[in-house]
């Protein structure tokens, strides 16, 4: 069950990159969607050691 809390964020790929996200997920154990977050996480990370931080506005 979704959490309401949770935003979506729909976007739309090509044929042969939804192929090879959906290989590297199952090789790497995760679904699709679980590879995209993966993915989001460490671009944050990466980020954030680099820049610092990112602050949350709490509005």
């Amino acid at each position: 069950m979704r959490n309401k809390d949770n935003k979506h964020i729909g976007i739309e790929v090509d044929k042969e990159l939804h192929y090879k996200l959906h290989y590297i997920s199952k090789y790497e154990g995760r679904s699709g969607n679980g590879q995209i977050l993966y993915l989001i996480r460490k671009c944050i990370e990466e980020f954030e050691k680099e820049h610092g931080e990112i602050e949350i506005d709490k509005d």
